[in-house]
């Protein structure tokens, strides 16, 4: 009687539950698979892609290398210590515009790093949130403006308000004193190597700031709070905390506002002076830096010695960035070589 009834039971429960687990299986959706051929044609692409950029740098620096060459036979390595300009001899050598270009990068992150920094810790720790958005678009902004307009504005209106207010001020105070007083000689004119610096400062600060803002955020919020929690100041949880997690991005940003500081021309340009002679070391005269000189002489200058000197001067640029990419490469090896060194 008793196995009758559990038949009975089983078959009037099958038919209704059949639709239940029907409902609570998983459905499993077809979906076409690529095969070997497309990963492969895949792999192949990315490969291709990685081949072309390096062929077209060998391809650049091939370009300059036999351009240049007529200069580099002449005047080889001597080129990159002499300070003589003079097409009409044709005698050529480049250490004006590479001085030039190394001051004024050296003072646009002398200048944009920690106001970039401040920009950064301000609008991820200490803005109010109304303020974060606004802030933030008004700086990326900045980027925007064409450099031409900044070399614009640098030469009408910043020059004459440094040669006014800062550079007399500073030739008064220093009259006489030794050093100090070399550093800000020259006729205040308001053009010079470091207004070219303050321009360039002014330009790349975008671009850092944006990148450090970036990469503050992405700090984990929760190793922050632990910070606050034990009691850390907002300076010692950047320092300690956001730093050290940030470090690559940092120096990334650092990087790429130096490459623009490097390369950039029409704005360096108007503001630089274009003066081929380094008379003395006063941050105040003009100078020239070695993308001003090819902006300024590339087009009239003929063939031959000149036009060879110019190409000699690009490839020298060439290596200055490749030096400072290689040196911030082996910074950040190093860094993540000590990660962990200290307790």
């Amino acid at each position: 009687m008793s196995t009758t009834l559990v038949h009975e039971d089983l078959g009037s429960s099958s038919p209704a539950t059949q639709p239940v687990r029907a409902m609570t299986q998983p459905l499993t959706v077809k979906r076409p698979r690529s095969g070997p051929l497309a990963d492969l044609l895949f792999a192949w692409l990315a490969k291709g892609a990685a081949l072309v950029t390096l062929g077209m740098l060998l391809a650049i620096l091939t370009s300059l290398t036999v351009g240049a060459w007529p200069a580099i036979s002449k005047y080889g390595l001597g080129f990159l210590t002499s300070t003589t300009w003079d097409p009409v001899k044709e005698e050529f050598g480049g250490l004006v515009m590479i001085y030039g270009t190394l001051a004024t990068s050296f003072i646009a992150l002398l200048i944009a790093v920690p106001v970039s920094f401040g920009i950064a810790l301000f609008l991820t720790e200490l803005s109010p949130t109304w303020l974060k958005r606004p802030l933030g678009t008004a700086i990326e902004l900045l980027a925007a403006v064409p450099s031409i307009v900044y070399g614009m504005w640098g030469l009408l209106v910043f020059g004459p308000v440094l040669a006014t207010y800062v550079q007399q001020p500073l030739q008064a105070a220093f009259t006489g004193v030794p050093y100090l007083g070399a550093f800000v000689s020259g006729p205040p004119v308001g053009i010079g190597i470091f207004s070219a610096g303050v321009i360039l400062a002014i330009m790349i600060i975008p671009f850092i700031a944006a990148v450090m803002r970036d990469v503050f955020e992405v700090t984990p919020a929760l190793l922050k709070e632990s910070a606050y929690g034990l009691g850390a100041t907002t300076w010692e949880v950047v320092s300690k905390v956001v730093l050290p997690y940030t470090k690559t991005g940092v120096i990334g940003g650092i990087m790429l506002g130096l490459g623009r500081a490097i390369g950039e021309t029409m704005a360096v340009t108007f503001v630089i002076g274009n003066f081929n002679q380094l008379d003395s070391l006063s941050l105040f005269q003009a100078a020239n830096s070695i993308t001003s000189a090819l902006a300024n002489e590339f087009a009239e200058a003929g063939e031959g010695l000149h036009q060879a000197s110019l190409m000699y001067l690009g490839l020298v640029l060439f290596f200055i960035t490749f030096v400072i990419l290689s040196l911030s490469k082996i910074l950040l090896l190093q860094l993540r070589k000590n990660e962990g060194a200290k307790t």
